[in-house]
């Protein structure tokens, strides 16, 4: 079995990308397979080592991506997850030295794929399919616009899903009024002011719903405004005459609890005022739990919920949102309906499986691509707008 090498934030970092490549990291060492976390931080993380890091590449550093490589290369295949912005350099250029610096084959796991990207985002990205053995997308969606709107051979992207926990084995945790839920991360574009105002439209209802926004403010919201967004939340809901029903969690919940409060939910909204959003762990997560779920029609929800297990809504729109949400909780049969919609839990694979998945595609590239010894960075500037320097490139590529 090959060795793996795992590059992207991580525990205790608190977010999506470190939840994802935790969980994956896991899964694919669960059989004593030896793995290691290359861990990206940010002025202000907190730096206490994370299970299984065994470097750590400070964002605030010159050129740590050479250290990052070193380490990546003690292992027979790496694991990059790409996020724009997660790594140094405009739009997180640095990962392409990486890249290229790595002496065996690489899989890239993209977390974003922009319809409109610039072009040197649009660069950025095709030079980093390149530079891997392989791409990973999470949904067709994510899949067919890399291919329609970039450069890259369509025979080196693969699907794999996100994985899901096992929610579904939970206890359901009924209430006695509603319980309309959100979670995640927050900020400006989570568009839980527009839950708000759904719930202002619902005050009808008997009993009226109550409304649960679990999650702790983004951390690079936090470093540049504050409490801005929340503080904003807490005085619309005021104003709207429903602050007694909104219950916020100002934590990160631990998988357990996350678990116990999706399934005591009548309803999962996720209001995201993103139209770019290719992948949601926190849709898939709702989906696998069984749980019905209201969502503005950003990709990653008009591909999952369509036909299946939710309803999709325009985006900020509230009178449509009470209105989905108001279906769910008073026509007869529909949350029965679309929680028994088993195709997208098929669809949703548990975390061993889509681990084997990758486990597979690693095989076949070490299969088929060689180690070779470190390649030389070669950046074209006309494309990028970038200089190198004597020796090794001293890159800036294009932004995200």
């Amino acid at each position: 079995m090959p060795s793996y090498g795992f590059l992207s934030s991580h525990p205790p970092t608190k977010c999506g990308l470190a939840t994802f490549n935790s969980a994956l990291a896991a899964s694919l060492t669960a059989d004593g397979t030896r793995g290691g976390i290359v861990r990206v931080t940010d002025p202000g993380d907190d730096l206490r080592s994370g299970s299984g890091v065994v470097h750590t590449w400070s964002t605030g550093g010159p050129a740590g991506w050479r250290d990052a490589a070193a380490a990546l290369n003690t292992f027979d295949v790496a694991i990059v997850q790409h996020e724009y912005g997660i790594y140094p350099g405009t739009d997180g250029e640095d990962i392409l030295p990486l890249l290229r610096r790595l002496t065996g084959p690489s899989i890239v796991v993209l977390h974003t794929v922009l319809r409109r990207p610039s072009a040197r985002q649009k660069s950025l990205l095709e030079q980093i399919v390149a530079a891997a053995g392989a791409i990973v997308t999470m949904t067709n969606t994510a899949r067919d616009r890399l291919i329609v709107g970039y450069a890259v051979p369509p025979g080196k992207v693969t699907v794999i899903p996100h994985g899901v926990g096992e929610h579904v084995g939970v206890p359901v945790e009924r209430r006695a009024r509603p319980h309309l839920l959100t979670w995640g991360l927050i900020g400006p574009g989570k568009g839980v002011e527009w839950s708000l105002r759904a719930l202002a439209r619902l005050q009808h209802l008997d009993p009226t719903p109550t409304y649960t926004v679990a999650g702790r403010t983004h951390p690079k919201v936090l470093e540049h405004h504050g409490e801005t967004y929340r503080s904003g939340l807490h005085q619309l809901g005021a104003e709207l005459g429903v602050a007694h029903a909104v219950d916020y969690q100002d934590v990160y919940h631990d998988l357990p609890t996350l678990g116990r409060l999706i399934r005591s939910a009548d309803v999962v909204v996720l209001p995201y005022d993103s139209q770019e959003q290719v992948t949601s762990g926190v849709l898939i997560e709702a989906v696998a739990a069984g749980v019905p779920v209201v969502a503005t029609a950003f990709p990653h929800a008009v591909e999952l919920l369509t036909g299946g297990p939710g309803l999709v809504v325009p985006h900020r729109d509230p009178a449509a949102l009470a209105t989905a949400i108001g279906r769910i909780l008073t026509e007869p049969g529909l949350a029965a309906r679309l929680a028994g919609r088993a195709w997208p839990l098929a669809a949703q694979p548990r975390w061993p499986t889509v681990a084997a998945r990758y486990a597979a595609l690693a095989e076949r590239l070490i299969a088929t691509q060689p180690l070779i010894a470190a390649r030389p960075l070669i950046v074209n500037p006309a494309a990028v707008g970038v200089a190198t320097a004597v020796g090794v490139a001293a890159v800036g590529v294009a932004p995200a």
